[in-house]
C-alpha cells in the first residue's frame, strides 16, 4: 500500500486536518490556484483532474446558485469512482472538487445599497472566446457588481450503499467595479490575462486594478473558499460517524 501525506509542517494543528493524516485525499481539479490555496493552509492533496465536460444546462437550475454545487458534485463523484476502479485497495479517502462561477449584476450589499442598484437578471460568465468577448464582459461589469459562486463537493467511503456519501457547500461573495475608462479596460484585455477566468478578470493579478473592493471571501473569488471549507472538514469530523473513520 502507497504512503499518503497530505498534510504539510505548516498546517494548523485542527482536529480535521490530524484526522487527514495518512490519508489519500484527492483534488480533482488541476486549477494552479486552487492548489496554491489550500498549500497556504497546509493541505496538499494528490492532484487528479475530472474529466467531467462541465456541460450542465444552467437553464434546468430553479436557483442558479445551485449550478456550481452541481458541477463540483459530478467532478467529485467522476473521480472517486475512477480511482476506486483503478485501484480498489487504494481508494481515496476524500476527494475535493469545486467549481467557481461569475454571475453579473448581483445586488449589493445592504451595507452598500447605493452603488450599483441597476441590477438586472443575473447571467453565468464562462471564461471568453475571444478578446472582444474579453472587453463585451468587462464592459457589462464595468462600474458594477458580480456574484463569484464557488460550489465545493467532498465525496467519501461509506459502508452503505452506494459506498460513498456526498457533501457540499457553496460560498458567495460580491465583488464590486471600479468604473474604469475604456482604456483601461482595453489594456487589461490586451495583456490576455483575462482570457482564461471566469468572467474575463483575475483578481489577484492585473485584474485587480478593475475592482473597487470585494465584500465576502477573497480567497473565494481568487478560486477556492478556504476558510469555510476548513470550517466544513470540522463540523463534518464533529457530525458524521462515517467521515474519515479508520
Amino acid at each position: 500500500m502507497p504512503k499518503h501525506n497530505c498534510i504539510l509542517s505548516h498546517a494548523a494543528a485542527l482536529p480535521s486536518l490530524k484526522k487527514l493524516a495518512g490519508k489519500r485525499v484527492v483534488l480533482a481539479s488541476n486549477s494552479p490556484r486552487r492548489r496554491e490555496i489550500l498549500r497556504t493552509f497546509g493541505l496538499e492533496p494528490e492532484i487528479v483532474p475530472s474529466t467531467f465536460e462541465e456541460n450542465l444546462p444552467v437553464g434546468s437550475f430553479e436557483d442558479i446558485h445551485e449550478y456550481p454545487v452541481a458541477t463540483a458534485t459530478q467532478k467529485a463523484v467522476e473521480v472517486y469512482q475512477r480511482l476506486l476502479e483503478e485501484n480498489p485497495d487504494d481508494a481515496p479517502d476524500l476527494v475535493i472538487a469545486a467549481d467557481t462561477v461569475v454571475f453579473t449584476h448581483a445586488p449589493p450589499s445592504t451595507s452598500d445599497a447605493t452603488y450599483g442598484t441597476d441590477s438586472g437578471p443575473q447571467d453565468l460568465l464562462e471564461k471568453p472566446t475571444s478578446k472582444e468577448d474579453n472587453m463585451r464582459m468587462l464592459l457589462d461589469l464595468n462600474g458594477g457588481i458580480c456574484e463569484v459562486v464557488t460550489g465545493v463537493t467532498l465525496v467519501y467511503p461509506t459502508l452503505v450503499a452506494p459506498g460513498y456519501d456526498i457533501k457540499s457547500i457553496d460560498e458567495r461573495s460580491l465583488v464590486y467595479f471600479s468604473d474604469s475608462p475604456q482604456h483601461v479596460l482595453k489594456a487589461y484585455v490586451d495583456s490576455g490575462e483575462g482570457l482564461d477566468r471566469a468572467g474575463g478578470f483575475a483578481i489577484q493579478g492585473l485584474g485587480g486594478m478593475l475592482i473597487r473592493k470585494v465584500d465576502g471571501d477573497y480567497n473565494n473569488v481568487v478560486g477556492f473558499p478556504a476558510a469555510s471549507f476548513l470550517r466544513f472538514l470540522e463540523l463534518l469530523v464533529d457530525e458524521e460517524d462515517d467521515f474519515l473513520a479508520d
